[in-house]
């Protein structure tokens, strides 16, 4: 037995050693999110919108990735970041998003003709951006693409990303809200990321930055209708938001990366309002 045992020991630390540790170390994610004034459609802002308690408020997120190890190649030992399968966005406790009156746009309608096919009252936020990183040649380049939210069935969003150069690429985004059940957070966006393949037998995209303003508004007269409304309170030390940014995974279909799933977790407390803020 105690032979047996050593054995398998030995063998177990053998495999240890030769088979690559990819899944060992997850990303790096830098973020921070912060209340905004709200976008008009033609340019400038809504007034009395922004870092307000209990006001009409956009969201500022920005999310910056680093990693390597993915698609590495004896020419590019290093390798790149691994590709990006979902995130997880945690609003603070209080933040209200009200999907009424505005428009929707189907995931299919974005897919066969891109944003111009949605109504403009279904548009969720202005033209951000992305920066990727994709296999061209023998090296991990990077691709600049631009992102746009729409809203979607059931109280969703859909993210919408085109780039063009160094290889031309679109695809959709699902966002869902549910209840998180975490305290100090109250509602989670819940957005899934499909496999983005380049060149057929390359290594997927990954995704290096994401900078995006989520927020809009329409007029019933004189009323403002605002799709997020941040809390009436805010505790101190700022508005607690979270988000986890997952990476690869096996999900089958369009969702399948080929590599095992790693989650990054991230917090940030994003500023009170000023004092006299209104």
């Amino acid at each position: 037995m105690r032979r047996r045992f050593t054995f398998f020991t030995m063998l177990g630390l053998m495999l240890a050693v030769i088979v690559p540790a990819f899944a060992s170390a997850a990303p790096t994610v830098k973020f921070k999110a912060r209340a905004v004034p709200i976008p008009k459609p033609g340019g400038g802002t809504y007034a009395h919108t922004g870092n307000i308690l209990g006001a009409g408020t956009a969201l500022q997120a920005e999310f910056t990735i680093a990693g390597s190890g993915y698609g590495a190649t004896s020419q590019n030992p290093a390798g790149g970041v691994p590709p990006l399968s979902g995130v997880n966005f945690f609003l603070p406790a209080g933040a209200k998003i009200n999907s009424s009156g505005f428009g929707t746009c189907a995931e299919a309608t974005l897919k066969n003709t891109g944003p111009s096919g949605c109504k403009k009252n279904a548009i969720a936020s202005p033209k951000g951006s992305a920066l990727g990183e994709v296999t061209f040649g023998t090296e991990r380049v990077p691709e600049e693409a631009s992102l746009q939210a729409f809203f979607g069935p059931n109280k969703g969003l859909l993210f919408f990303v085109n780039g063009s150069s160094p290889v031309s690429l679109e695809f959709v985004s699902g966002g869902t809200y549910v209840n998180s059940g975490q305290p100090p957070y109250g509602l989670e966006l819940k957005t899934t990321v499909p496999a983005i393949a380049t060149v057929p037998g390359a290594p997927l995209a990954s995704t290096k930055t994401i900078n995006i303003k989520v927020g809009a508004a329409i007029k019933k007269g004189k009323k403002l209708i605002s799709y997020g409304t941040l809390p009436t309170k805010c505790p101190k030390g700022g508005f607690p938001v979270k988000t986890e940014m997952i990476f690869g995974g096996s999900y089958g279909g369009e969702r399948e990366f080929g590599i095992p799933a790693e989650t990054t977790t991230v917090t940030y407390k994003s500023p009170c309002p000023p004092k006299g803020a209104h």
